[in-house]
């Protein structure tokens, strides 16, 4: 491992887990670009569907 990439995995070791989480999904995305206006439009659409969820304005039916 170069100094550099030690350097900056203490420094990600240190972060609250939100943030390594955070920045371990960007890390991986950069690993495998996708068309980000794909991924921006599911993540809105998962942030919708969520929010229906919690407010009970769905009715959620359980799969068999």
């Amino acid at each position: 491992m170069s100094d550099l990439v030690a350097e900056l995995s203490a420094q990600a070791h240190a972060l609250p887990p939100e943030e390594r989480a955070r920045l371990a999904e960007e890390l991986l995305a950069s690993l495998d670009p996708r068309d980000a206006e794909v991924e921006a439009a599911w993540d809105e659409e998962l942030r919708r569907r969520i929010e229906e969820v919690e407010r009970g304005s769905v009715q959620l039916i359980l799969a068999q």
